[in-house]
């Protein structure tokens, strides 16, 4: 495994600044310990926990700026849905999340090669048109995008010693 490390003073002072700061910090010490970047040579360096924060991670930023078809087109689905990522949010304890993935799954997997394909910025602007079933999850993410954050943030505190070392 590799040795991710986080300076005690960066961690609390990303803490002071709040969960996501917080959980941003621990993110970019294990993105830091990989080279920048997950990867299929960098993934057996991490523990479960830390592949599932980086998951949490590419999640939140991808439905954030453009739903789960931005999420789908941009390449992150089998990262997202064809591991155990929503079994392990559900022993985190976001269950709500962990459904919420569980049924976006269903979804990719009846048009995510529809959605993957190369195409125009239109032709991606059209996609949102043509796979509507995704708006009402895009929402519930939304509407629950900063408890699932405390959440995360909550459980990455809670179990720090999963995550990094504390260097001071």
């Amino acid at each position: 495994m590799k040795e991710v490390i986080v300076n005690d003073e960066a961690l609390r002072t990303a803490a002071a600044e709040g969960m996501d700061a917080f959980v941003a910090v621990v993110v970019g010490a294990i993105k830091q310990a990989i080279g920048g970047e997950l990867t299929a040579e960098t993934l057996p360096e991490l523990n479960s926990d830390q592949v599932t924060l980086l998951a949490w991670d590419v999640l939140h930023e991808e439905v954030m700026d453009g739903g789960f078809v931005e999420l789908i087109h941009n390449g992150y689905g089998p990262f997202i849905f064809k591991n155990p990522f929503a079994k392990a949010l559900k022993l985190w304890g976001l269950r709500d999340l962990s459904k919420l993935v569980y049924n976006a799954h269903t979804l990719y997997e009846r048009h995510h090669a529809q959605i993957e394909q190369e195409c125009t910025d239109e032709e991606f602007m059209a996609l949102f048109e043509q796979f509507p079933e995704f708006d009402d999850m895009d929402d519930e993410f939304v509407e629950h995008e900063e408890e699932w954050t405390e959440l995360v943030a909550r459980y990455v505190d809670e179990h720090l010693e999963k995550f990094v070392r504390v260097d001071s």
